[in-house]
């Protein structure tokens, strides 16, 4: 039986794993990203062990960005003007076609993981959703008319300007571009820093951090309903995994949206509209072994 190899490429770790399909994964395996020469060397021992056991057809990559997505671009493939400067225009796609000679499908890890959930997940049978990873960073892929929306650049709605009560929340935000963007207010390091925490899900349940973190994503998921009109969206990501932030998230987002949106897929099931990724944890890698698939044409 053919397999696909799936490389989740986060900016804290990588995940690699192999299946026939996002559902039967195996040898799921973490690497630490720290430079390429490293992280990549690691990378090409596993697909190298898996391919003396299994006839691998395709890899799929998701990977951490600001990256150009367009096949079109001469720089295809290339993470681009990422933070991470050991990083910065790295030829994801070209390194890996140069060591395996196998076809390579690449997307945003945001894209994957929505591609997963749509395959196998909470989108499953879906036209129109939104996927938003909250941890690390923030960042969201979406899905329109069936199909993963890229335009000039792939999404970038971590970066989405929040509205703060500066009295209530005097945080200056963690964005190195943009201060208190939602990634600046609402992410994990955000978290961490806000509260003096070594992680998010260190916090308390009762902790008020919950209710501020609500708050900003629930604006955000007002927001996203209004430009995107998604029949779902889906939260997942490491802060996600406090219990109870899901069920505080629902509400606000009906709050915020203050009765303008009368479709009744909003409005009479709010808690089925935004949801927990069906695929937990495996979204990201799910999503890369069905962009291998994709590669295939």
């Amino acid at each position: 039986m053919s397999h696909f190899i799936g490389i989740e490429a986060g900016g804290t770790k990588f995940v690699v794993a192999h299946g026939p399909d996002g559902l039967h994964l195996s040898d799921r395996h973490v690497i630490a990203t720290t430079t390429p020469d490293e992280t990549m060397a690691q990378v090409l021992d596993y697909i190298s062990q898996i391919q003396r056991e299994h006839t691998v057809s395709a890899i799929g990559a998701g990977v951490f960005g600001p990256l150009d997505p367009d096949p079109s671009s001469p720089h295809y493939g290339h993470i681009t003007t990422t933070p991470k400067k050991a990083w910065q225009q790295f030829n994801f796609v070209g390194f890996l076609q140069e060591a395996t000679g196998l076809p390579i499908g690449f997307d945003t890890d945001v894209n994957a993981a929505a591609l997963g959930e749509h395959r196998w997940g909470a989108a499953q049978g879906l036209s129109d959703f939104v996927y938003i990873t909250v941890g690390t960073g923030i960042g969201g892929g979406a899905m329109v008319n069936g199909k993963l929306l890229h335009g000039a650049m792939h999404t970038e709605m971590g970066h989405m300007l929040m509205p703060q009560d500066l009295a209530k929340d005097p945080f200056e935000g963690v964005c190195p571009f943009h201060h208190n963007c939602l990634e600046g207010l609402a992410s994990g390091p955000a978290m961490m820093k806000r509260w003096h925490v070594e992680s998010a899900l260190d916090l308390p349940a009762d902790h008020v951090a919950w209710a501020l973190e609500s708050d900003y994503l629930a604006a955000a998921a007002a927001n996203y309903t209004f430009c995107l009109s998604p029949k779902r969206i889906i939260f997942g990501g490491g802060v996600m995994n406090h219990p109870g932030l899901i069920e505080k998230i629902c509400p606000k987002t009906l709050q915020a949206i203050a009765g303008y949106v009368k479709n009744a897929t909003v409005t009479e099931g709010i808690n089925d509209y935004i949801v927990l990724p069906g695929l937990g944890d495996n979204a990201g890698i799910a999503g890369a072994i069905a962009l291998a698939e994709g590669s295939l044409g």
